[in-house]
């Protein structure tokens, strides 16, 4: 038997832990999310989500270990950043113990470059470098340089609101909930991605950065030239009766016009993601590229990339991976404990941590 690493990660509203040996193969895995809790909220909140954590963390630990004993482990990860204070501390301070009890080394692992990993383990043999990730989620879009000794460079980042969360506060205002980002992308294609016009962000200073406020502040422009009280009432009800509504049930209630708006939303969110990435990737002269991270899991996004016919290859995390998961903090760890890189029990939780 190889390595084994016990990941843990809590960096926002999911308790997961994961067994991953020699930073590819995924011995144990499991997750508790936290979404019934924070969807009536209409997103995360911090003090529920450290509560959440704690009565999670035990049982979740104990599922990824299976029948393995700690004493099986070469080492335990955690995530150390960026994230939620609270919920970081319920993980480190867990794995701190276990570090301890167990005499096992401790590594820290930041959560962007966790996501990048998702996709590492899967693609370690086909990646050539330099390569160029693309990390886009809820909470971060970002883009790195990535060179053969894993040195990471950050070239653009947004400037306001994550991709994802936009999705996410563009179906709040529309009347799907939280989190709506797999909502848009389930209700896209139903609708004309051309029948809206987005302007793109004119970034200045630096091209490769990204603003999301503004296409979210025009789909508001765009609700209020309308009469949709009603069937944003519709939906809200919907939700209220049916926490996860079905596809059609979706449809029922969100009449042509609104299908156009998400198609045409989504649509303009991708193009300037793939856009922004292509020039960076041209840039920087890159022989590869990785997109991970929540947005990942993103169907239009997949289909784009597929579609943009780039002249290096681009590669996506499973669909598991793509959103927070212990899987990743553990096979970023790999390489940093063949280096020696350990962590001490000062470690702490860090809200903003920058990967370069």
């Amino acid at each position: 038997m190889g390595r084994l690493i016990l990941g843990i990660e809590s960096s926002c509203d999911e308790t997961a832990a994961a067994i991953v040996e020699d930073g590819e193969q995924i011995v144990g895995s499991a997750v508790a999310s936290q979404l019934d809790v924070h969807g009536k909220y209409g997103g995360v909140v911090p003090e529920l989500a450290s509560r959440e954590h704690l009565r999670a963390i035990v049982p979740v630990v104990r599922e990824a270990m299976g029948q393995g004993k700690f004493s099986d482990l070469s080492a335990v990860a955690v995530t150390e950043g960026p994230g939620l204070v609270g919920s970081l501390l319920v993980g480190m301070t867990y794995a701190k113990a276990i570090s301890f009890a167990h005499q096992l080394p401790l590594i820290a692992v930041n959560h962007i470059e966790g996501h990048i990993h998702a996709v590492v383990m899967e693609y370690r043999r086909d990646l050539i470098f330099p390569a160029l990730a693309l990390v886009v989620s809820g909470g971060h879009t970002h883009l790195f340089a990535i060179d053969d000794g894993w040195h990471y460079r950050l070239l653009g980042r947004t400037r306001d609101d994550a991709a994802g969360e936009a999705f996410d506060k563009v179906a709040k205002l529309l009347g799907f909930g939280y989190p709506g980002g797999p909502v848009i992308d389930r209700l896209a294609p139903f609708g004309n991605p051309e029948a809206v016009r987005f302007t793109p962000p004119n970034m200045k200073g630096n091209p490769r950065d990204f603003s999301f406020s503004g296409i979210k502040t025009a789909v508001r422009y765009w609700v209020a030239d309308r009469a949709m009280d009603e069937e944003i009432a519709a939906r809200r009800r919907l939700l209220s009766e049916t926490p996860r509504p079905t596809l059609e049930q979706w449809l029922a209630v969100t009449p042509r016009e609104t299908l156009d708006l998400l198609a045409s939303f989504q649509h303009s969110v991708v193009e300037d993601l793939l856009r922004r990435a292509g020039r960076a990737a041209e840039d920087i002269d890159a022989k590869s590229m990785i997109v991970s991270g929540g947005v990942a899991c993103n169907t239009g996004l997949r289909r784009a990339a597929s579609e943009k016919q780039f002249r290096f290859p681009v590669f996506f995390p499973k669909a598991a991976l793509s959103t927070d998961n212990a899987v990743m903090i553990a096979a970023a760890a790999f390489p940093k404990l063949a280096a020696h890189k350990v962590a001490g029990f000062d470690l702490k939780a860090k809200a903003s941590l920058s990967l370069a």
